[in-house]
């Protein structure tokens, strides 16, 4: 234990102890890529069939990883030049019976304003508007520049059936750090 400063293993301690207060069980900071992607979702499937949760859950909390990890990938303001990958930070966790992920990534500062109207218009809909917009943007959604249609915050709040959880911290000058929490409920009824 030579190697380690006594004031870094007392933080990582407390942080251990935050995590598990939050139900918090994976915590990846760094690249998000397919790849990534990938291990994180066998990694969760596995756990979660072993908690014999329903089906259901298990299809809206892959779904939603996946979608959420794409996003990472495609929109961090952290992309590489020559290589297609996003930084960031990526948190799943289970408490109060229900699933969270949460992520964190930097965007620049002109973002925020088009992200919280986004996610406030996604928050105020109906069950029925969200199917509506997800139709619509379907058959009208452009492909942008990075690769997305738009659709993927509109199909996670309608299959999870909660809004979704946003924050923005300044980053520095030109950016914020933009943290999404998404709730899977684990009592998600079949239909």
């Amino acid at each position: 234990m030579r190697d380690f400063d006594s004031a870094f293993l007392s933080s990582l301690l407390l942080l251990y102890d935050s995590f598990e207060d939050h139900g918090i069980s994976l915590v990846y900071v760094g690249k998000f890529n397919h790849t990534i992607t990938k291990v994180f979702t066998a990694l969760t499937s596995e756990d979660i069939e072993n908690l014999n949760e329903a089906p259901k859950v298990q299809r809206t909390l892959h779904h939603s990883m996946i979608e959420i990890l794409q996003n990472m990938t495609k929109h961090s303001n952290n992309m590489f030049q020559d290589i297609n990958f996003g930084k960031g930070l990526f948190m799943l966790g289970r408490k109060n019976d229900a699933y969270h992920i949460i992520t964190a990534n930097v965007v620049d500062n002109h973002q925020e304003e088009e992200l919280r109207n986004t996610i406030d218009e996604l928050n105020a809909c109906t069950p029925a508007e969200l199917k509506a917009m997800y139709k619509k943007q379907l058959r009208e959604g452009k492909i942008s520049g990075k690769g997305g249609a738009g659709l993927g915050l509109i199909d996670i709040t309608r299959k999870t059936g909660n809004p979704l959880d946003y924050m923005f911290f300044p980053a520095d000058d030109n950016k914020k750090y933009f943290v999404l929490k998404v709730k899977v409920d684990s009592a998600l009824k079949e239909g």
